[in-house]
């Protein structure tokens, strides 16, 4: 089968619509991972056991399964309690719950890697709880992991394809409609390759200024 450079040019504005919904159930999920993370990683750190440990398994029982079981039970089990969700929000909070149990363990090191003088400093300075965190811990935290958080945004990107288990028109979605009805597969799913090679890059080389500017090593 030869390349066709006039069907590639037919199909690729079905590719890029496609790729739209893509990055936007990516960048809508990883908002959600980022703060329900952060929650997480709070309440693991409260002086109550209840609550402590139902929120360690409730993140490792999300963590600990794939992810497209938990598309499937969002999608299609939902609604039989009453609780219809579309197919890109329901591709979003599966997207942002599951990837906030890993970027819970990246804010936990972050906090952890943070000196204990500061934490000290805050004392003696008798700064409201709230204060400290917000102004001193935080700030000092989430620059120490930047890193691992924009791996996790790309690895988030990769892992969307996944949203055709839910009827998402992302862009592999997009490509295998386009390829049903030409019966023609080559072009649709290279182009696929290619665009997420170039998202990727783009996105590995945004999240390398941002280390390198606000980091801390």
């Amino acid at each position: 089968m030869t390349w066709d450079w006039q069907y590639t040019g037919d199909v690729l504005p079905d590719l890029l619509h496609g790729l739209r919904y893509t990055l936007i159930a990516t960048t809508l999920g990883y908002a959600l991972a980022l703060v329900l993370g952060l929650v997480w990683t709070l309440l693991r750190r409260t002086p109550y056991a209840a609550v402590n440990h139902t929120v360690r398994w409730i993140t490792e029982f999300v963590r600990s399964t794939p992810l497209i079981p938990q598309l499937y039970f969002v999608f299609f089990v939902l609604p039989a309690f009453g609780l219809t969700i579309g197919s890109l929000t329901a591709g979003v909070l599966t997207l942002g719950v599951h990837y906030s149990t890993y970027t819970a363990e990246v804010y936990r090191a972050g906090i952890a890697d943070v000196p204990k003088g500061q934490w000290e400093a805050c004392t003696a300075l008798n700064l409201p709880r709230s204060r400290a965190w917000l102004d001193v811990i935080l700030p000092q935290a989430v620059r120490r992991v930047i890193p691992t958080l924009g791996n996790y945004l790309i690895a988030m990107f990769k892992d969307s394809p996944l949203l055709l288990a839910v009827n998402v028109v992302e862009v592999l979605n997009a490509a295998y409609q386009v390829g049903s009805r030409s019966l023609r597969f080559l072009e649709p799913i290279t182009m696929v390759g290619l665009l997420f090679v170039v998202v990727s890059v783009i996105s590995s080389i945004l999240v390398r200024r941002l280390e390198r500017r606000y980091a801390t090593h």
